[in-house]
């Protein structure tokens, strides 16, 4: 690759790590808010054990808006880009076996079930898998272009 292209990678990736940031703060918004709710989307799923649907609804949020803040502010943005992937691959799957199983629900993602805004279909797999890919792209090429981890590093050098 040229340096050129390289260069180009690099300024491509902050636009797409700033927008996958906000998409998992909004996603984590509303679970944050609404654990019960969100645990009744996971349930929904009958997918986990009974035993670890409170503990995901109450863990995964929180996930969620660490990885969004660390691909907002730049920081250990590689590392949160490569949480998001696993994140994306396991929502992927989740809304497979769902639309396998012909499940006629809202997916959970940005709002509650109750209120079925966003329904499982071929066209919210193809979404996550969208952003699964925009994920593998900054995992690739964020190379500290701007961000708090840039401002770190420079005065690292600095000192």
């Amino acid at each position: 690759m040229t340096e050129s292209a390289a260069r180009l990678h690099r300024r491509l990736a902050v636009p797409i790590r700033l927008y996958l940031g906000g998409v998992f703060l909004w996603a984590s918004w509303h679970k944050i808010l609404d654990p019960h709710g969100f645990a009744l989307d996971i349930a929904t799923y009958d997918i986990l054990p009974l035993g670890l649907v409170n503990l995901q609804a109450l863990l995964l949020p929180w996930i969620e808006l660490v990885a969004a803040g660390a691909l907002i502010a730049g920081l250990w943005s590689r590392a949160a880009a490569v949480l998001t992937c696993g994140m994306m691959l396991m929502f992927t799957v989740a809304l497979g076996i769902a639309l396998h199983r012909g499940l006629d629900t809202s997916c959970g993602c940005f709002a509650s079930t109750l209120e079925a805004t966003d329904p499982i279909s071929g066209w919210t797999i193809a979404r996550d898998l969208l952003w699964l890919g925009l994920a593998l792209y900054v995992a690739a090429f964020d190379r500290r272009p701007w961000g708090l981890e840039a401002l770190l590093f420079r005065r690292k050098a600095i000192s």
